[in-house]
């Protein structure tokens, strides 16, 4: 019984040293800066990172797009989720070659779900500016499983045909290709810092990279595939040949 009791007790505290560690500030900064200005040569490296490609062609030809008039990608997640959690690393890499975040803020998955305390981003309070696209995210918890936002038409719509199960996280590229659940498994990431990911994500042969910029990859290429390969600087990119999921 004793040795129980010290086990949950090393865990609560090593639960809320994790928490206390979060970096702010300047280093916010430059963890994000990090992460959404990997090198293409890099990205062009790793191609699929050895996995399998997430996404399922939908079937439909027509590309949905948001209220800018441009292909839409939405996000459906919350900050509890462990699988969002390690989504979101790469969707965030993916975003960038195509525009720019703001506003992006770090936080842990639950402590209680499996993978517990994965170190993340959340889209809450984001925002995101593009030429060719526009992203749609809502995180619909926070960190507690506390209720945070409601799904807007355009995203309840996608998931009333495509995620029916309500699974997170979901992700749509303008209806044409899904994905639910994350990429790749998020014990990649476990134990590991925001600022440790970041550095090792531009080591291509390390198997952080490997799963967050293969995944990145494949997104990449479904975007590419609603923009009408927009733009070709990103498009063209070697490291994406052969990853867009078929029609």
């Amino acid at each position: 019984m004793a040795a129980i009791v010290l086990a949950i007790a090393g865990f609560v505290v090593l639960s809320r040293s994790q928490e206390s560690s979060t970096p702010t500030g300047d280093d916010v900064a430059a963890i994000v800066s990090q992460l959404t200005t990997v090198p293409p040569a890099t990205l062009d490296t790793v191609g699929s990172g050895g996995l399998a490609n997430p996404l399922k062609a939908t079937g439909v030809t027509d590309v949905v797009k948001g209220p800018s008039g441009r292909p839409v990608v939405i996000y459906v997640g919350a900050d509890y989720c462990p699988f969002c959690a390690s989504e979101r690393w790469s969707l965030i890499v993916a975003l960038s070659r195509f525009g720019s975040f703001s506003g992006l803020e770090l936080t842990r998955s639950s402590s209680t779900d499996v993978f517990p305390n994965t170190p993340t981003f959340t889209f809450r309070g984001s925002s995101y500016a593009s030429t060719v696209i526009e992203f749609a995210p809502v995180e619909t918890a926070d960190r507690q499983g506390n209720p945070l936002a409601t799904p807007s038409p355009l995203q309840q719509a996608s998931l009333a045909r495509y995620d029916t199960q309500n699974s997170i996280p979901y992700v749509s590229i303008a209806d044409r290709y899904v994905t639910v659940g994350s990429g790749f498994q998020p014990d990649v990431l476990t134990g590991k810092t925001w600022r440790e990911i970041a550095s090792q994500v531009r080591d291509p042969a390390s198997p952080i990279a490997k799963a967050i910029l293969g995944n990145a990859n494949y997104l990449t290429a479904a975007i590419c595939a609603v923009t009408g390969q927009a733009p070709a600087a990103v498009c063209e990119a070697p490291g994406l040949k052969g990853l867009a999921p078929p029609r």
